[in-house]
C-alpha cells in the first residue's frame, strides 16, 4: 500500500514540477513572444515617425510577422502547451508584454522613444527565421522569464 501510495505521489508531482519551469524551448518560445510584442507596439507608436523615404514602420513590422508567422504560430502552441493548454495564459503574457513596452513608451517623449527603439524594425525585417531564433534564445539567457528554468 505505501508502494502503491508513493508511485501515485510520484505521477502526480513530476507533471507538477514540469509545468513549474521552463525548458529551453519553452524559454526561447517566451522570449521571441516577448520581442514580437515589444515590436509590434513600437511599430504601432512609431509609425508617424517612420523617415521619409522608409517603408511605414508598422507596415514592416506587420511584414515580418506573416513572413514569419508559422514560427510565432509554433512559439504560440508551445507557451499553450506549457500552460495546461491555456491560450488565455498566452494571451495574458502577450498583453503584459505590449503593456510594458507601452508603459516605457509612454515615459518617454515620442520622438526619444522612436529614436532609440525604432530601428529594431528595419533590423528585424532582414533577419533570417535562424538569426531570429537566435535572438530569442540569446534573450532567454539575459531577460527575467515567467518561469524558473528547469535543472
Amino acid at each position: 500500500m505505501r508502494v502503491l501510495i508513493f508511485v501515485m505521489t510520484l505521477l502526480l508531482t513530476v507533471p507538477a514540477q514540469a509545468a513549474s519551469c521552463y525548458s529551453e524551448q519553452e524559454a526561447e518560445a517566451e522570449q521571441a513572444i516577448r520581442i514580437h510584442s515589444e515590436l509590434m507596439v513600437i511599430g504601432l507608436n512609431c509609425q508617424h515617425m517612420t523617415p521619409r523615404g522608409w517603408k511605414n514602420f508598422y507596415t514592416q513590422y506587420r511584414e515580418f510577422t506573416s513572413k514569419h508567422q508559422d514560427l510565432f504560430a509554433g512559439y504560440e502552441r508551445t507557451l499553450i502547451s506549457s500552460n495546461g493548454g491555456s491560450e488565455r495564459k498566452m494571451h495574458d503574457m502577450r498583453t503584459a508584454f505590449a503593456n510594458q513596452t507601452s508603459t516605457d513608451a509612454a515615459r518617454m517623449r515620442p520622438d526619444v522613444f522612436c529614436a532609440k527603439y525604432a530601428p529594431r524594425i528595419p533590423k528585424v525585417a532582414q533577419m533570417s527565421r535562424e538569426e531570429l531564433r537566435q535572438w530569442a534564445v540569446a534573450t532567454s539567457a539575459t531577460e527575467r522569464l515567467s518561469k524558473p528554468m528547469c535543472h
